[in-house]
């Protein structure tokens, strides 16, 4: 990443009243030039949280949207602008994770597997590509304009379950799945993550998940009865 970028978006999160950055993998950055562009904004650099893996930057979050222009097999169908992002938002609890790619790459396929969501800029396609600083600045004003100053927690509101707890639950539902005999031909894999980016984008609760948890595993059951019955008539 470079310094300036960096110290630029500090800038931007901080006029839309946003704090809470993560980086992966920065590699060595110029101190000075970070808080020469933050300007007033360097207390966000201070507080910025790094990660070896993009996995475990975003594991405590119940959504994950990533920022691409790119389309493709391996990429999402599904994208949202920044302004249908933060709408989107604001209609749904919990925590949220908004990703963005290096300057020179933008997010790889292989991060963007790990987002539930997509979300994009429109531009000119002659020059869609846009400096990582004003891409910030972007999303934070659109969600400043559709969410506002973060609002207090309250006692016993509805809260989604975490990254984690989602891709234990899709790994629950295809392993009984597995047991019913449904993966005789490859494809677990895309729809272990097809499972977990839905349950995401539902923002489902633990009770929510243990219920559902509890219906697949029924079904796995009642199926292995089944078999064994047939095998005992044989």
């Amino acid at each position: 990443m470079e310094a300036g970028n960096v110290g630029a978006l500090c800038r931007a999160m901080k006029n839309m009243g946003l704090s809470r950055l993560r980086i992966v993998s920065p590699g060595p950055m110029d101190d000075g030039v970070i808080r020469a562009r933050a300007v007033h904004a360097g207390d966000v650099w201070e507080k910025a949280a790094y990660f070896d893996s993009l996995g475990s930057a975003v594991a405590d979050c119940a959504l994950v949207i990533g920022t691409t222009r790119r389309r493709g097999q391996r990429r999402k169908s599904l994208t949202l602008t920044p302004a249908e992002t933060a709408t989107y938002l604001r209609e749904r609890p919990g925590q949220a994770a908004l990703v963005f790619g290096n300057e020179r790459t933008g997010l790889e396929a292989e991060e963007l597997r790990i987002c539930n969501l997509a979300s994009h800029i429109p531009a000119d396609d002659a020059f869609p590509s846009l400096n990582l600083s004003h891409a910030v600045q972007i999303y934070a004003y659109e969600l400043f304009r559709a969410l506002g100053p973060a609002p207090a927690a309250v006692k016993g509101e509805w809260v989604p379950l975490e990254r984690t707890e989602v891709d234990t639950l899709a790994r629950s539902v295809t392993n009984s799945l597995a047991s019913l005999g449904f993966y005789k031909q490859p494809g677990r894999e895309e729809q272990e993550r097809f499972f977990r980016d839905i349950f995401s984008r539902a923002g489902l609760t633990p009770r929510e998940a243990a219920y559902l948890e509890g219906i697949f595993a029924k079904a796995a059951r009642l199926g292995s009865a089944c078999k064994m019955l047939e095998m005992a008539e044989k």
